[in-house]
């Protein structure tokens, strides 16, 4: 038995997706994602419970082999949510395996991630990574460099905002940052991959794609896929910040957000080899990929629904 816990997310929903095409039997613990996940199968378990309640944890995670811990407030959390489910979550994920007795956790971290990092989400993810090395049970850490896909927030996230404004599109800084782009698709074939190898047991891999890009790099081939030039502003990254903090309390989806920026603080690189080394896997390639799905895209009107759209309700 597989458990995943935010199989609702974009991460986890291909996750599961990919083992109700297995056949595997993997069991989700959710809130309220049960329409949108029974219908992949009968593979597919839904135990009704919280990251915040350990009985459920404890449950969901009884004759479990692996628990992929992928639960996250990254993009539409502010700090305190950061706090409550990355790092109180993980808590008691762990509480929980432990007392079930699981065979290995299995987390989604970021490239850069560090406890002593200046930016939030790098350090909630550093400080995650800590409690995981050193609870006791086999784990394997993904330290994962952008991921996109049809669903992703970050990538995505750019061409709504070059719908945001017809003329300009304001870039943080130089651009200059190099990132590491990963698709969904290659990230949920190492995930699973990682089960089969044991030399990932007890490890932190750093992954990515084929390609590093900078910042102004990507906002350049997003623009010549979805067809929507502008005009690159350089601004300061604190007013790029001072901005978000303010759209963020009025609309909690827009996609420019703080942990959005926190993610262009700095180079955000792993070896290219890593994945063909381990999995024997040829990672695709940013542009051909975005080229399949971006053209045909309503960012415009993604980008309206985005900004209607509510905060998620604590679940105590």
């Amino acid at each position: 038995m597989i458990v995943v816990t935010g199989g609702s997310g974009f991460v986890g929903k291909a996750l599961v997706r990919r083992f109700a095409e297995q056949g595997e039997r993997v069991r989700v613990l959710s809130a309220r994602a049960e329409k949108t996940l029974k219908p992949l199968g009968e593979s597919v378990e839904v135990v009704q419970g919280s990251l915040y309640d350990v009985e459920s944890l404890y449950r969901a995670m009884i004759g479990t082999h692996t628990v992929f811990h992928l639960a996250s407030a990254q993009w539409w959390g502010r700090k305190a949510d950061l706090e409550r489910i990355d790092i109180g979550g993980t808590q008691n994920v762990i509480a929980a395996g432990r007392s079930a007795r699981i065979g290995r956790l299995v987390v989604l971290s970021h490239l850069g991630a560090s406890s002593a990092s200046a930016f939030t989400l790098l350090r909630v993810k550093g400080r995650v990574e800590e409690m995981v090395r050193s609870s006791g049970l086999a784990y394997t850490i993904f330290r994962s460099g952008v991921v996109f896909g049809q669903g992703d927030t970050f990538v995505n996230g750019i061409a709504q905002l070059l719908r945001a404004n017809p003329f300009i599109f304001l870039q943080p800084g130089s651009g200059e940052g190099l990132l590491h782009p990963l698709y969904i698709g290659d990230l949920i074939e190492a995930l699973i991959k990682s089960m089969e190898h044991l030399d990932t047991v007890d490890q932190t891999l750093g992954i990515g794609g084929p390609e590093y890009m900078t910042f102004n790099e990507m906002v350049r081939t997003i623009m010549r896929v979805t067809r929507a030039p502008r005009l690159i502003v350089p601004v300061p990254p604190w007013t790029l910040r001072a901005f978000a903090a303010i759209l963020s309390r009025f609309f909690p989806y827009f996609p420019l957000t703080a942990q959005w920026l926190d993610l262009l603080a700095s180079n955000r690189t792993a070896s290219m080899s890593t994945l063909y080394d381990l999995f024997e896997m040829q990672p695709r390639r940013f542009e051909d990929t975005i080229l399949t799905y971006m053209r045909s895209r309503r960012y415009g009107f993604e980008l309206l629904r985005s900004m209607l759209r509510r905060r998620p309700r604590r679940i105590a």
